[in-house]
């Protein structure tokens, strides 16, 4: 799995920029598998009975909420590569203060859906499902990152 996330860190770190912007950031994690997320996350988790049910209306309860964080990074993505080339301080304030507090609501989110997977299937499983939720996540924010350009760095290319 690690092997296929460098591949996604090369291909999107050998996009353009304006290329960067997406409309889901697990649009990453599917065009790698060529199956949604959860598919993968069933796969991984690998339930049956009872438990592949409750954990089925956990994880659509956390999708919802994941979800709607993804949108908000993806929206200050979209933010940070319209405002990059005339980037003021209030413009890095907001989008700064909005990525700071958009990480932490993940953490949050994974606090809280720990503990009701663990309700749902156990402490073993739970610890499972939140483990792939954060590589994922990690990966998908490392793959951004890399295609995104830092603050000031496409001007220090330019020929003068």
């Amino acid at each position: 799995m690690k092997k296929v996330f460098l591949l996604i860190v090369l291909a999107v770190s050998s996009t353009s920029f304006a290329q960067s912007t997406m409309k889901d950031d697990v649009d990453i994690v599917q065009s790698v598998y060529g199956k949604s997320k959860a598919e993968l996350v069933n796969q991984y988790m690998a339930l049956t009975g009872t438990q592949a049910t409750d954990f089925a209306k956990v994880y659509e309860a956390y999708e919802v909420e994941r979800k709607k964080l993804g949108q908000e990074k993806i929206q200050l993505i979209n933010q940070y590569a319209a405002d990059y080339g005339t980037l003021t301080d209030a413009n890095a304030d907001g989008i700064s203060k909005g990525v700071l507090k958009n990480n932490l609501a993940y953490d949050k989110l994974y606090s809280s859906y720990y503990e009701k997977v663990k309700k749902a299937v156990g402490a073993l499983n739970a610890a499972k499902f939140i483990q792939l939720e954060v590589y994922l996540q990690t990966e998908i924010r490392s793959s951004l990152q890399n295609a995104i350009p830092f603050i000031g760095e496409i001007d220090m290319t330019k020929v003068k």
